[in-house]
């Protein structure tokens, strides 16, 4: 009954959310899965929207009770109904007050990387998310708790499969995706993921934060260790691709590389790429021609996932 409720609910909002008319038959993907990037031709609007042919969002779809607590969807139109298809998840964010750049600037480049996903045969999720300083420790984490239930209980409706999800956590993104897997406190009903990316992420707040990490972790320090990643996640099993690029700030590749040492020293020794550049998503996934990406690991983590055989 509750299903059934959530269903019906589901459809009156998409109905009122969707811009590209109606969803289309189940999908699937082709047997192996195939990147899709641009090239350095490809690079003008032209071939961004090359890149998004045949792609459908369902747009601000709530999964919780602030305003900010909306969630994109984004599918391809081309695949076949066979078999449900893996979901990956992105939670972006260049600072923990979301304060850089065009609001609207930055949805279309992270709709650059959902069509990424929907081209390669996965379902495109993206994931907004309350921000500093309105929003403080651990709301980030418990928004992307809230979120991943809300998958669980309804990405079947676009063929999506729930045990096959991969996060994608971006800038302070990354943080608040490694924070839930951290703290087990922070985790609803349903909220578990079978891989990661981290890219680019604060995993400790240092005594020299930035204003926009005091904003979330607040100001006392002597509370930052306790609000990071660690210890927690050196108990994660699930798979981590862990990311930064080459011109990042100092700190930055720092804590990157901190995490790689801290978790290789378990046994646990994530996949590590250094990107070429780094400017927005869409150019961690190299669809700005810009080279050296997340593209090939993501995708090889995917499709490790799908040939494990989950029951």
């Amino acid at each position: 009954m509750m299903k059934n409720c959530l269903a019906f609910l589901f459809v009156m909002t998409v109905t009122a959310a969707f811009a590209h008319g109606p969803l289309p038959a189940r999908l699937t993907a082709p047997p192996d899965l195939v990147q899709v990037g641009l090239t350095d031709n490809d690079t003008t609007a032209g071939g961004v929207a090359r890149l998004c042919e045949q792609v459908t969002f369902s747009r601000g779809l709530r999964y919780g009770d602030s305003e900010a607590n909306v969630l994109d969807v984004a599918i391809s139109e081309t695949t076949k109904a066979d078999t449900p298809r893996p979901v990956l998840l992105f939670v972006a964010g260049d600072t923990f007050t979301g304060d850089r750049g065009a609001p609207d600037l930055s949805r279309d480049i992270q709709d650059e990387a959902m069509c990424f996903a929907a081209r390669n045969g996965m379902i495109g999720v993206r994931v907004n998310y309350r921000l500093a300083p309105a929003a403080t420790w651990p709301m980030g984490a418990t928004d992307v708790a809230a979120a991943l239930s809300w998958i669980h209980g309804n990405i079947d409706l676009f063929n999506g499969d729930a045990r096959e999800i991969v996060a994608v956590g971006y800038g302070a993104g990354a943080f608040h995706v490694a924070s839930l897997l951290a703290h087990p406190e922070l985790q609803a009903d349903r909220a578990d993921v079978a891989a990661v990316v981290l890219v680019s992420g604060i995993y400790r707040a240092g005594k020299d934060a930035s204003d926009s990490e005091k904003a979330y972790f607040g100001n006392d320090a002597a509370q930052y260790d306790k609000r990071s990643v660690f210890p927690g996640i050196l108990n994660v099993d699930a798979p981590i691709v862990l990311a930064w690029a080459a011109n990042d700030p100092a700190n930055l590749i720092a804590q990157g590389e901190t995490l790689k040492k801290t978790l290789c020293g378990t046994g646990h020794c994530p996949r590590t790429t250094v990107l070429r550049s780094r400017d927005g998503i869409a150019s961690a996934f190299g669809l700005d021609g810009s080279g050296d990406s997340l593209a090939e690991p993501t995708l090889l983590l995917v499709h490790q996932l799908e040939a494990r055989g989950l029951p």
